[in-house]
């Protein structure tokens, strides 16, 4: 171990075999093994290992082929440990036969050629270096060809890379590296073309919209230049894509169909950085024959669609609930796979929940299709169905809550194409109000109501330790992307809701339909003569879900933090911190966020922790970085000012022993929802005005003080270590991440929203009974209430 660069090679980069003999020698042996190895690196401040790590390390022997040296030396790598601090330790261990085997052999590969994406007719430098006990010497070969110096890259060079030391008798080759080469200038088929922007100092090349037939083939590419190769995702209205081509720079769909239609685009990852390409349309329709033959020959297509999703399960004063965050997240994803614009909301108070019905309003103009999901606590009187806030009171009334059918009136009012409403809520009648609705609505054919249980009965949510769907998205969720007219949807997810039977004689879904042409979610979405004040707010729509910019903050020290953005929910932000680099001499470094607006109500105790799980991040944890601290900031709909908070650096160098804090304030602005200010109490008048009846809204002690408030818009041996084909490029720093759908699947049962009570003189939160289903074992939890049944 002379040579002083073999001693600063990181633990991490062991070679597996040595890595391999090394734990070998160190778990097979007592006295001088791997926890003699621990304990002197617990004495050690720079790599201490704690007890608890070490007590995870000593669990691994109960695996298979579990090994707590490995564990341990790879804590010990985290922490910056190189080989020469290894073998200083091993040293005073007295551990010969642990030392020979990270004895360095004839030959070390100390820096491995590094894969790279370039432009074509670029120069491009591959790496390796070498040390050995003579002179080395170098080869390259492409695959199993062996090439010189190759200035100028073609497309006829990208391939794979490996190079050969040779040191006297003896060789050993270097890890493959990919070379990969951008054409910029070629378009496929003279449909594809590009746009080059620089970001960050990145060269990357995006794709522009296309407008094809059923049929035709789609080829969207982008690409970006780095080091080492950037990897691609593929995403459809936000959801990524999962079929091979989608994880590649050039998308290939070779027969396009109707569901192909959306808006596409890449995310770019170099290393921890991503960034996105622009969004682009892709318009797929039909022959004029086609269309008419598909819309029997009278049906208007849809100009747009469009979504709401609330979901409310932390109740103030009511039983909480545990599906409507799940059920809201998986039908978000499948909406935007069917071209929708999707809303997705947790847990509004009463205002805020008229305000988001306000802006859902504003979306909806002549043939769109509206579609509205609720989850939560709600109850049905006389044929109108209600929507509970989160803070209604105990007992509440209409007027605390929203009146679906009021809802209706108002989306009648847009001419809209298709009216769905999916109701996932009880629909007993609450006997603490006795008033009579009387909500005058016209007769038109393009209304659905897809409820989740029947009337005067009770739906239920799936209950287990972890998070799962509500009955009813547990079976709809299989059907929704089905090319089937809406009704005829709801029917099979009744048929199969009817066959499950954990819920058979408890919950049935009933369809409610005026609907008399072939309607379908699937339906293409075929832009019309949009009004200016529609295209202004699709442009808010579509503002208030723009995540903030991803970005670099530099600190004094020298060190490096990437801050990065992903969104859960239209009013939920999750945002990670991750060290980008430190100084060499700072041998503890960590990134934390605080100091939020009180509005956001953050518990701090559930703030900047090492995994997305432990922050309440459970859907979108498989989306997010690694080795990031992560923080969950929900009700954005509550931020009145712009997000400031401030990001704190805290290091620790080796010559001293304190730790010393940097910190720099941010400002993203107002991010997704919070944008449209839904804090604001009964901003408008619209949503106020649809229950003409003397418990309706508008009725409310709430409505007094109204205001109208203006919405913001929305060869031969060559002795050279180096491949030159000569300058080295950069990694390419990117944006946020982005939603994907996790699905759960559990199995037991709890009871599901329901808030009357069996007396006017009692509160309004049911009783609590059990009640055994024959279900592999399974429970039902029931909350029973003498309720007055309606004839």
């Amino acid at each position: 171990m002379s040579d002083s660069s073999d001693r600063s090679l990181n633990l991490h980069f062991l070679k597996e075999p040595v890595l391999r003999k090394l734990c070998e020698v160190l778990d097979k042996t007592n006295s001088k093994g791997w926890r003699k190895l621990g304990e002197m690196v617990g004495n050690d401040r720079r790599f201490r290992v704690s007890s608890d790590e070490m007590e995870m390390c000593s669990l691994k022997v109960l695996e298979l082929e579990g090994s707590p040296s490995r564990v341990l030396l790879r804590l010990m790598g985290d922490r910056g440990c190189t080989l020469g601090h290894l073998v200083d330790l091993l040293q005073t261990m007295g551990h010969t036969e642990a030392l020979q085997c990270v004895k360095p052999p004839g030959i070390q590969i100390l820096i491995q050629p590094q894969s790279v994406a370039i432009i074509v007719g670029h120069n491009l430098r591959l790496s390796c270096y070498a040390v050995g006990k003579a002179g080395v010497q170098f080869q390259w070969f492409k695959t199993k060809e062996e090439v010189g110096s190759l200035l100028g890259f073609q497309l006829t060079d990208a391939g794979f890379y490996i190079c050969r030391v040779n040191c006297g008798d003896s060789f050993e080759f270097s890890q493959w590296a990919q070379v990969d080469v951008l054409n910029v200038a070629t378009s496929y088929g003279e449909t594809l073309s590009f746009t080059s922007q620089s970001v960050h100092g990145q060269h990357c090349y995006y794709p522009q919209g296309q407008r094809l037939l059923v049929g035709d083939s789609l080829q969207l590419e982008c690409g970006a230049v780095g080091r080492p190769i950037p990897r691609y995702q593929w995403h459809r209205n936000g959801v990524p894509l999962h079929f091979p081509e989608a994880s590649k720079r050039r998308l290939t769909i070779p027969y396009l169909l109707l569901e192909h239609h959306g808006k596409y685009r890449c995310e770019i990852c170099i290393n921890n950085e991503r960034t996105w390409t622009n969004e682009v349309d892709v318009l797929v329709g039909m022959s004029q024959s086609f269309i008419l033959q598909y819309y029997n020959d009278d049906i208007d297509p849809t100009t747009d669609k469009v979504a709401l999703l609330i979901g409310n399960l932390s109740y103030r004063n009511h039983p909480q609930l545990k599906a409507p965050m799940v059920d809201v997240y998986d039908l978000t994803n499948l909406l935007r796979q069917l071209n929708f614009k999707v809303v997705s909301l947790l847990d509004l108070t009463e205002s805020e929940m008229r305000n988001a019905v306000d802006e859902f309003l504003l979306l909806l103009h002549k043939g769109v299709y509206g579609l509205l999901y609720y989850a939560g606590h709600g109850y049905e009187n006389y044929g109108n169905s209600f929507m509970v806030p989160v803070d209604a009171p105990n007992p509440y009334h209409s007027a605390n809550c929203l009146c679906v059918q009021s809802i209706l009136k108002l989306m009648q009012e847009k001419e809209t194409g298709l009216n769905v409403f999916l109701l996932d809520m009880c629909r007993k009648r609450n006997i603490h109000d006795d008033t009579t609705p009387n909500i005058p609505l016209r007769v038109t054919a393009n209304i659905v109501f897809g409820y989740a249980t029947c009337q005067d009965a009770e739906a239920f949510e799936l209950s287990s330790s972890g998070f799962t769907n509500g009955v009813f998205v547990k079976f709809l969720k299989k059907r929704l992307l089905e090319d089937e007219k809406i009704t005829v949807l709801l029917d099979r997810v009744a048929e199969d809701m009817g066959q499950f039977d954990a819920t058979k004689g408890k919950q049935a879904l009933e369809i409610r339909s005026s609907l008399s042409e072939r309607r379908a979610l699937t339906d293409p979405v075929l832009p019309g003569d949009s009004s200016d004040m529609a295209l202004a707010h699709n442009r808010q729509w579509a503002k208030a879900h723009e995540l903030p910019e991803s970005m670099s903050l530099d600190f004094d020290c020298g060190a490096q933090i990437k801050l990065g953005f992903a969104a859960e929910f239209s009013n939920v932000l999750v945002i990670y911190t991750h060290i980008v680099k430190k100084p060499e001499d700072m041998f503890f470094c960590q990134a934390h966020v605080t100091n939020f607006s009180p509005d956001l109500d953050v518990d701090p105790k559930e703030m900047n922790r090492e995994t997305p799980e432990e922050t309440g991040i459970y859907l979108l944890s498989s989306s997010l970085p690694q080795h990031c601290l992560y923080t969950r900031l929900s009700s954005l709909q509550k931020l009145r000012d712009p997000l400031g908070f401030t990001v704190c650096l805290q290091g620790s160098f080796k010559a001293m022993d304190e730790l010393v804090d940097w910190t720099t304030d941010v400002n993203i602005g107002k991010p997704l929802i919070a944008r449209l200010d839904l804090y604001r109490t009964m901003r408008r008048n619209s949503c106020l005005q649809t229950c003409p009846m003397p418990h309706s809204p508008c009725h409310s002690p709430r409505a007094e003080h109204l205001h109208h408030h203006p919405q913001d818009l929305l060869s031969p041996h060559c002795s050279s270590p180096y491949l030159d084909v000569c300058e080295p490029l950069q990694g390419a720093v990117g944006g946020s991440g982005c939603v994907s759908s996790t699905l759960y699947d559990n199995c037991s049962f709890s009871r599901y929203g329901c808030t009357s009570s069996d007396s006017p003189g009692r509160a309004s939160i049911p009783i609590e009974t059990t009640d055994d289903i024959n279900e592999s074992g399974i429970r039902l939890w029931w909350m029973f209430v003498g309720l007055l049944c309606k004839s």
